[in-house]
């Protein structure tokens, strides 16, 4: 009876777990008021007490983003007027542009087009089908957000799948197929769609025959099919992991790392899309290229009966499955005046994005005043026409065709489309950690907390690389990867000046180290969508996502050291990284000349 109450107890407890959650922390976390430094704890008790509710998602998180506008001013840290603004910043219109235009591509299904089209072009072998889809999602995540990329492709995987190893529920089946004992007379068994029958027991050896195949092989290959299977899903949501990272506009820490450079260091203005792009692209490929190396080895479809040609009963599957990618895309029809309007708008989207200041040649900002012209110019531009281009093309005849419909024209993408399609959450959230850094910037608690990581000024800088990114790549594992580098962001950059370093060379890892969320289905809402299809088992996200993750930190740690360090002069400590107006526990600490944190130690 006793533990029948606590049980129910518990329970009762689990229930309102997030109110408690939301009780609870503010009063834990209390004596960092009265214990520390007068700003410096206030600020130290918001940004832990907004760390707290994003982990546990006690109050969504939008409103979390929200409490710095409640507490900075009312605490004494920031007043509301340097607050507010730092929700709309030129990097949020960047990113709503970006937004605004992933709509319109998705309303026009021009992603879909461009899905089918890619498979057609690699075939559907296994191996370079797995191939085909990881480019797919990675291309399209570069522009669309990453949860959309992922709900999109997963149907498309499945219907292939369906073809090439017919219904799921039959595969498992087979998969549980035994040999079967003599005297049996009769046993239903399913292969692939085109060899369902009814299969006979030879009454002489007592084996389950069909084509030739006994039970066991038969069951052999469909644990095989079940292998690949799993290895189609999981690609999608870690490829449109990897392809945000390639572009400013793709995830949301890499605008929190343009928005944090701004408050911190007003003189950089090394990272744009364009250069970024240049950086992260090449990054982005070779993940990739070892992601689908390993994907493939582990599900089966690196094999060489696979990737050369061959006449059998996968050969006929493999037909099937191509007709089914032709038959959609034939479904589409030709690519009509919205869709080619659209495909114009994107591309020359990304060419102004590119070219405004790409560093390594002159950009076509330079007809403006200097400083005026930002990429969040460029993308306001481009998804403005959006709103008013035509739908339809037009036409000098039905000005004087009486017959013709008089309805008025319909534009490429409707005000109310974008409100349904843009995710404002994400805006706010992108605010709120805007406001963070700024709190932390200006009460000194970012630098206070600096001070602390002392013993880090003994690690040589390109283990330090590693041991960041691997840290926020576990870190994001159980929290959102925008509320992790708004936490964490702050820290590695005061970090940075209080050893010397380049900011840029703990600052670039950190934020990409925040996508590499592959071992959890909670880690990204793209996980998430993956697992649910049921498919998949926590074991095979976390066997899968450790070496991905290992993979993620080594491909960072190489770029960083290469042509990183080429493109933003990672070797030296630039002058825009000495600010005048930060705290002097930053500038009046010294080094001993042999710290592995000295400008020479970077080889």
């Amino acid at each position: 009876m006793e533990m029948e109450t606590i049980s129910t107890f518990t329970k009762k407890l689990w229930c309102v777990k997030k109110q408690l959650i939301l009780v609870l922390t503010p009063l834990i976390l209390l004596p960092l008021i009265f214990g520390l430094p007068e700003k410096e704890g206030k600020c130290l008790y918001v940004v832990l007490l907004m760390a707290v509710f994003w982990c546990t998602e006690a109050l969504p998180l939008a409103v979390t983003a929200m409490l710095p506008v409640c507490l900075f001013p009312t605490m004494g840290i920031l007043p509301s007027k340097k607050v507010c603004p730092q929700y709309f910043l030129d990097t949020n219109f960047l990113f709503l542009s970006g937004l605004v235009m992933a709509s319109a591509i998705e309303e026009w299904g021009l992603h879909r087009r461009i899905a089918l089209k890619v498979l057609k072009i690699v075939g559907v072998k296994p191996a370079w089908l797995i191939l085909g889809m990881m480019n797919t999602s990675a291309f399209l995540s570069m522009w669309l957000s990453n949860t959309a990329t992922t709900a999109m492709m997963l149907p498309i995987a499945n219907a292939i799948l369906e073809s090439l190893f017919g219904d799921l529920a039959t595969l498992k089946e087979n998969c549980k197929v035994k040999e079967e004992t003599e005297g049996q007379s009769q046993v239903k068994l399913h292969s692939l769609p085109s060899e369902k029958q009814i299969l006979s027991i030879d009454g002489t050896d007592g084996m389950v025959r069909s084509n030739g195949r006994t039970a066991q092989e038969i069951r052999t290959e469909s644990e095989y099919q079940m292998k690949v299977w799993k290895g189609f899903l999981i690609c999608i949501p870690y490829a449109a992991s990897i392809g945000g990272t390639a572009t400013l506009t793709g995830t949301a820490p890499n605008l929190i790392l343009i928005g944090q450079l701004k408050s911190y260091f007003p003189e950089c203005d090394l990272i744009n899309f364009g250069s970024w792009f240049a950086f992260a692209f090449p990054l982005m490929v070779l993940f990739l290229i070892l992601a689908w190396l390993w994907i493939s080895f582990l599900y089966g479809g690196l094999n060489t009966r696979l990737c050369v040609k061959k006449q059998d009963e996968r050969a006929q599957a493999e037909k099937k499955a191509e007709a089914v990618i032709d038959e959609d895309y034939r479904k589409l029809g030709p690519i009509n005046f919205a869709e080619g309007s659209i495909a114009f708008f994107f591309i020359l989207f990304a060419v102004l994005l590119f070219t405004r200041d790409p560093k390594f040649v002159t950009g076509w900002s330079t007809f403006f005043n200097k400083g005026y012209v930002s990429d969040a110019t460029t993308g306001v531009i481009i998804v403005s026409i959006l709103f008013f281009f035509p739908s339809q093309k037009p036409s000098l005849s039905w000005w004087f065709d009486s017959r013709a419909s008089n309805t008025p024209y319909v534009p490429l993408l409707s005000w109310k489309k974008a409100q349904e399609c843009v995710p404002w959450n994400i805006i706010l959230l992108l605010g709120g950690g805007f406001a963070m850094a700024k709190g932390c910037e200006e009460s000194g608690l970012a630098a206070w907390i600096g001070a602390y990581l002392q013993p880090i000024a003994q690690v040589p800088p390109a283990v330090a690389v590693m041991f960041i990114t691997a840290f926020l790549a576990c870190f994001t594992e159980f929290a959102s990867n925008t509320a992790t580098i708004i936490i964490f962001l702050p820290v590695i950059a005061e970090l940075a000046m209080f050893v010397k370093v380049n900011p840029l060379y703990f600052m670039i890892p950190a934020t990409t180290g925040c996508s590499f969320a592959f071992m959890l289905p909670v880690s990204t809402p793209p996980n998430s969508i993956a697992f649910a299809s049921g498919h998949l088992l926590v074991k095979d996200m976390v066997k899968t996502g450790f070496v991905m993750n290992i993979l993620g930190i080594l491909s960072v740690s190489l770029a960083m050291n290469t042509w990183g360090r080429a493109m933003f002069s990672l070797e030296t400590y630039p002058d825009w990284a000495r600010p005048v107006n930060m705290s002097s526990t930053v500038t009046d600490i010294q080094f001993p000349s042999d710290s592995p944190f000295n400008l020479t130690s970077l080889p």
